[in-house]
């Protein structure tokens, strides 16, 4: 059980760089737009600033990974995942 909280923390705290960064990246956007369910495409990224949200994330969490690992990435959830796991060893 004590397991499954701190799993649920480190999604939500990845979630909170994520966002933070989809923020910065793209300053149109509101804060409530950026949800688990939505992708960077559809909330106006192209594919720059779809590469620098996940460089940006992987760099604020410490994490280094190729950028091939994210090509199946359709949302943030997806990316969230990706990166949590990337985390977590």
């Amino acid at each position: 059980m004590h397991e499954r909280k701190e799993s649920f923390v480190s999604l939500e705290s990845v979630f909170e760089v994520v966002k933070k960064n989809v923020l910065d990246i793209l300053p149109d956007v509101a804060p409530d737009q950026v949800t688990l369910d939505v992708s960077l495409k559809d909330l106006g990224a192209n594919s720059l600033d779809r590469v620098d949200v996940a460089t940006m994330s992987m760099e604020d969490l410490g994490i280094h990974m190729p950028m091939m690992e994210l090509a199946n990435v359709e949302n943030l959830r997806d990316l969230v995942s990706v990166l949590s796991t990337k985390l977590q060893g």
